[in-house]
């Protein structure tokens, strides 16, 4: 048996992207984040993932922030509880 059995290809962050996790609901299609590059930011829920995809507190998303107001961003991605277990498990999400 490899080393790899149950392993699954989870998407990872592109160029700006982010591994956050959601700390709380602000309501209006907005969350608070924490970041794993440390930061604290208002991430937005875009119109295409609204009625689709539901986001909650302790969710691991992946976050875009914005150039021009780095205390904020954008959800693209959000990861299933298998997922969100295997990024812990090789270290790509730190618990605080």
């Amino acid at each position: 048996m490899s080393d790899n059995e149950g392993r699954t290809d989870v998407r990872m962050p592109e160029d700006d992207e982010v591994f956050a996790i959601v700390t709380e609901m602000l309501g209006a299609n907005r969350v608070e984040v924490r970041c794993m590059d440390g930061v604290g930011r208002t991430a937005r829920i875009p119109g295409k993932m609204q009625k689709r995809i539901w986001i909650r507190e302790d969710d691991v998303v992946l976050v875009e922030p914005w150039d021009w107001q780095d205390e904020k961003a954008d959800i693209t991605w959000r990861y299933d509880k298998q997922a969100a277990d295997q990024l812990r498990e090789e270290g790509h999400i730190q618990e605080a």
